[in-house]
């Protein structure tokens, strides 16, 4: 009788403790079937974390904590985007990473790479073992790759520098076209028109000038030849017997002689016989 009891005490507690073990059971068969994934890769959205790929190393990003219940809200949005950075990442499940600009576009992976379950939604992959799954945090849509920053920095440099020796490093890309006139470089019309205005009337003015001097200097010229024969005329004017007057008769000559136009006879032509001689006899 007492041996039945035992037995049925130990039937009663098998029975109770059954179902709990049942249910345990379940519950490990259905989180062994939970594999990871990461999520798909989608273009981002403002204010909100979007994937943007497997990565297998950092690139620039920061190890900022360890998250207990880590997902990509936690890391991207709560926490990156919270603090100023445009790209966050997660590695092996409950790291957090925050950046300025994603890993080098050489170092994407596959997806199946980032294969360790968020430790807040297992469901979802958080990176793996030495990879990061990278997010775009909303802060901003465009986001450089590691690497192609770089690259147009020194494509420009380049470019600056075939164009221009002495001109200083840009990042700014800048077209010119054939026909467009650097700037600073073009003709000052205005100057130049002004500068010829300015010219020409110099040049008039150095043209009125020099005329009025010769035309002054003519008219002097003149006057002062006008006097010079007027002066002439009225000292040659005067009668011969006036004390300025120029006489024309020579007192030496002979009156009678001088007016005669008849000849006595043949002289010699080495005698004066217009002035009177005076013979010893």
């Amino acid at each position: 009788m007492k041996s039945m009891s035992l037995l049925a005490a130990a039937l009663l507690a098998a029975a109770d403790a059954l179902p709990e073990r049942i249910w345990e059971a379940s519950v490990v068969e259905r989180q062994e079937e939970v594999i990871p994934v990461q999520q798909p890769k989608t273009p981002p959205k403002l204010l909100d974390s979007t994937v943007q790929g497997c990565f297998k190393s950092s690139g620039d990003l920061k190890f900022q904590t360890t998250i207990q219940w880590n997902s990509i809200g936690s890391c991207g949005n709560d926490l990156c985007r919270a603090n100023g950075y445009p790209v966050g990442g997660t590695m092996g499940g409950n790291q957090c990473w925050c950046g300025n600009t994603y890993p080098p576009r050489e170092d994407e992976v596959d997806a199946e790479n980032c294969n360790i379950g968020c430790t807040g939604y297992g469901e979802h992959a958080c990176g793996g073992i030495d990879f990061w799954t990278i997010y775009n945090t909303g802060m901003t849509l465009k986001v450089e790759y590691l690497g192609d920053e770089e690259g147009t920095s020194t494509s420009t440099k380049t470019s600056g520098s075939a164009s221009s020796p002495t001109a200083p490093a840009s990042t700014i890309i800048v077209t010119e076209s054939p026909n467009e006139e650097p700037s600073g470089g073009g003709t000052n019309v205005a100057g130049i028109v002004a500068g010829v205005v300015v010219g020409v009337v110099v040049f008039a003015g150095v043209l009125a000038g020099g005329f009025l001097y010769m035309r002054k200097k003519r008219n002097q010229e003149i006057e002062e030849e006008h006097r010079r024969n007027a002066a002439v005329n009225a000292f040659i004017g005067k009668p011969p017997g006036s004390s300025g007057g120029l006489s024309m008769t020579d007192s030496r000559m002979d009156p009678v002689m001088a007016h005669r136009r008849m000849s006595d006879g043949s002289i010699a032509d080495n005698q004066d016989y217009s002035r009177r001689i005076l013979r010893v006899s």
